[in-house]
């Protein structure tokens, strides 16, 4: 079990935690330490298994959906400045479009120590479901991940990484899945998937390729909260695989 020692004074510390992808059994053992042991407990609302939440024992828990940046710093920096053990919980791994930075930098700036907990990413979640590897000799050695442009982003490189013969995995674009295969520039029957809620009780995986995959996904009434999935590893038959050394 980890030891997690409480902040005072200046060793006031949040800990960033990934929540992983959904299933309460893929958080880490030691994120799942502190979440149990937890005084307060800020979590990222309904991208975070209810169930983990459920099972802390924090006097304080609080959904930061819809909670301002400053507004949340704040309460992370009063409660870690009183000497509790403050848990920051994001779903999957936060380095993946996670917004992390930005509270961390806020609460150094105010003397607050930080320390990131990884976890299980969506998109190997994803790969789980799909019975895959993102990379696959003969097929496949690279994975972009990426996302398409919007509020945040104004312009995408979907394009231009479509071209490199890679795994594609795009975050963020579920509402925007006509767009996004209308940008790639990889053969239209190159294999695409969509994986919703991976690893969910309600998870759902819709197989198809780039010409097809966006009406295939909206037949299934999948339009938010699902991953894309592109290139020669999808397939399933895995066109061009060649047996890995370690086996040969």
């Amino acid at each position: 079990m980890t030891v997690v020692k409480k902040s005072s004074g200046s060793g006031a510390k949040v800990w960033f935690v990934g929540a992983g992808p959904g299933d309460p059994g893929l958080i880490t053992v030691k994120g799942q330490d502190l979440v149990n042991t937890a005084d307060v407990l800020i979590y990222a609302g309904s991208l975070v298994n209810p169930v983990l939440v459920e099972r802390s024992h924090a006097a304080v828990k609080r959904d930061s959906w819809g909670m301002h940046l400053d507004e949340m710093v704040n309460a992370l920096e009063e409660y870690a400045k009183a000497g509790k053990t403050v848990v920051r919980l994001h779903s999957g791994d936060p380095a993946l479009y996670g917004a992390i930075v930005e509270q961390m930098e806020r609460l150094e700036e105010r003397g607050v120590d930080v320390e990131v907990v990884p976890g299980v990413s969506s998109l190997f979640a994803a790969a789980a479901a799909l019975k895959t590897q993102l990379t696959l000799r003969g097929v496949s050695e690279s994975v972009i991940v990426t996302r398409p442009a919007g509020k945040t982003l104004k312009k995408d490189q979907i394009e231009e990484f479509s071209r490199l013969n890679s795994t594609m995995v795009i975050f963020l674009g579920t509402e925007k899945l006509e767009e996004i295969t209308g940008k790639l520039a990889c053969p239209k029957d190159t294999p695409a998937a969509v994986v919703y809620h991976a690893s969910w009780p309600d998870q759902k995986i819709v197989r198809g390729t780039v010409a097809d995959i966006a009406v295939k996904a909206r037949e299934a009434g999948i339009e938010h909260t699902a991953l894309l999935l592109v290139g020669g590893v999808v397939g399933t038959k895995k066109e061009g695989h060649v047996t890995s050394y370690l086996y040969s």
